[in-house]
């Protein structure tokens, strides 16, 4: 195991034990499955026809669609989009287009990839000081090298965290600690991120009192904000207690046998006064972010100058040298970049659907499954709608105001309540959100952990499979009850 000061970086170190890997050395790179994503939202602006919604601000007007001209076929492939293209009929989207949204998207995305960026520079600065390394060491000293106890510990705080508080992007700062864990304990990388997804995707799934979510779907259903939380609570319990489940048998595959992880616990020296410090300095910059996030609605931006802020007051904490915190914050900042790169390439397939007004017509469409059936089937189908539309929208709030007030008067006709649209919403968003190759925070989950996608979708697919069939159960029940 390398030394603090050998090894600095953003993320965690590569390894060839049980599988790990860096997501360029498989067999199918990320950037490829994005750029075969932009190459399908290229194709449906060719076979879909044109259309939209009227608009109040954000809130679609239900009952508004309409289909309108569009250009398509090689006219449109092979020309430039001209610049007043906006007055005049839609258009397919073209191969100077599939290239000119890649910089797009990373300009869409870029408060969130500055953000990821400083992620990787502030634990690389906390690296440096050694201070990551040796609180890992102590806390595997204090709990006997147990992960039997430590993972459900770790799991149930981070889905506290999500399902009350709606956190998710704070979350991508805990990854690397938990790889450390990992890597302590000769865990593969892929450890690390079932930890933190698992966990962190469940709690958004049931959102028990998460106000990102629910702040904007509930009134659009015409339900008190936080209200039908009981239900959820249950939700929230039942899937985590099999995600826990989950991740632990997963532990018991691939950990090494209890007395190795024990007689290495129990070498942990005891931190020093820096260490310490560093340590206390990062749990009240996490702290600040809570209330910065909470009660002055920071955003990525916000939060991207916070982090730049706690690697300053780490690197002094820490006694690291001007020139070695700025070194090492660059260094961790370039680990981060294939993450940042995916995140704007995700951006990019909304910005070509959009732009070619075929995103509209993939939401009216959708929601003809739902008319003319029973509650239970309705309600199921509310959620199968919702999935499918996270690969194109993956923002929860972004799906909400345009999904929900189309889908609920198709509820309230087919006699399905507004909690129950709201679970379904949550569910269909919050479980497909797990393996949404357009999401960009997942992205950016899976290049910190340095885990590849391909191999995140073999691991979840299990547990992804049992929770939609329970979802499915309860929405059927729910829209009877409800």
């Amino acid at each position: 195991m390398s030394s603090p000061s050998e090894a600095p970086q953003g993320a965690p170190a590569d390894a060839s034990a049980h599988g790990r890997a860096h997501p360029t050395g498989s067999r199918l790179h990320p950037i490829l499955v994005m750029l075969a994503m932009m190459l399908l939202a290229v194709a449906a602006t060719h076979l879909l026809p044109a259309g939209k919604f009227q608009r109040h601000g954000k809130l679609v007007e239900p009952g508004s669609y309409k289909v309108v001209p569009k250009i398509a076929g090689p006219t449109a492939l092979f020309a430039p989009v001209p610049p007043d293209a906006k007055d005049k009929p839609a258009r397919a989207a073209s191969l100077v287009s599939l290239a000119t949204t890649i910089p797009g998207g990373m300009i869409k995305a870029v408060a969130l990839i500055f953000m990821v960026m400083f992620v990787g520079g502030m634990f690389a600065v906390m690296r440096a000081t050694g201070a990551i390394d040796a609180g890992v060491d102590r806390l595997l000293h204090l709990t006997a090298g147990n992960l039997y106890v430590l993972v459900p510990i770790l799991m149930i705080v981070l889905a506290l965290g999500s399902t009350f508080l709606g956190f998710i992007s704070e979350y991508l700062v805990i990854i690397p600690i938990v790889a450390v864990i990992g890597q302590r304990m000769g865990l593969p990388n892929l450890f690390s991120m079932a930890v933190v997804a698992v966990a962190a995707k469940i709690g958004y799934a049931a959102s028990v009192t998460n106000p990102v979510a629910l702040a904007i779907a509930q009134p659009l259903a015409g339900v008190p904000v936080f209200s039908g939380m009981l239900v959820r609570f249950g939700v929230f319990v039942l899937f985590l207690s099999l995600g826990i489940g989950f991740v632990l048998l997963y532990v018991r595959k691939v950990a090494p046998s209890p007395g190795d992880r024990i007689v290495a616990a129990l070498s942990a020296p005891r931190l020093s006064p820096r260490q310490i410090g560093v340590l206390l300095t990062l749990l009240a910059g996490s702290v600040g972010l809570i209330v910065g996030a909470r009660l002055w609605d920071w955003g990525n931006p916000e939060l991207a100058a916070f982090y730049v802020a706690i690697s300053a007051a780490i690197a002094l904490v820490g006694g690291l040298r001007a020139g070695q915190a700025a070194d090492v914050f660059v260094e961790g900042m370039k680990s981060m970049m294939l993450a940042c790169l995916l995140v704007g390439l995700a951006a990019s397939v909304e910005i070509i659907l959009r732009d070619s007004q075929v995103l509209d017509t993939i939401i009216a469409g959708a929601t003809q499954l739902a008319r003319g059936h029973g509650p239970p089937v309705v309600a199921n189908a509310l959620m199968a709608i919702e999935m499918g539309l996270d690969v194109v929208i993956p923002s929860v709030s972004g799906k909400a105001t345009l999904s929900i007030p189309i889908l609920a008067p198709i509820a309230h006709a087919s006699g399905v309540g507004g909690q129950t649209l709201v679970v379904a919403f949550l569910l269909g968003s919050g479980l497909m959100n797990m393996v949404t190759p357009t999401s960009g925070m997942l992205l950016a989950y899976l290049a910190t952990a340095k885990v590849d996608y391909l191999q995140w979708l073999r691991f979840i697919a299990p547990l992804m499979a049992v929770l939609v069939i329970l979802a499915m159960v309860i929405l059927a029940l729910a829209a009877v009850r409800l």
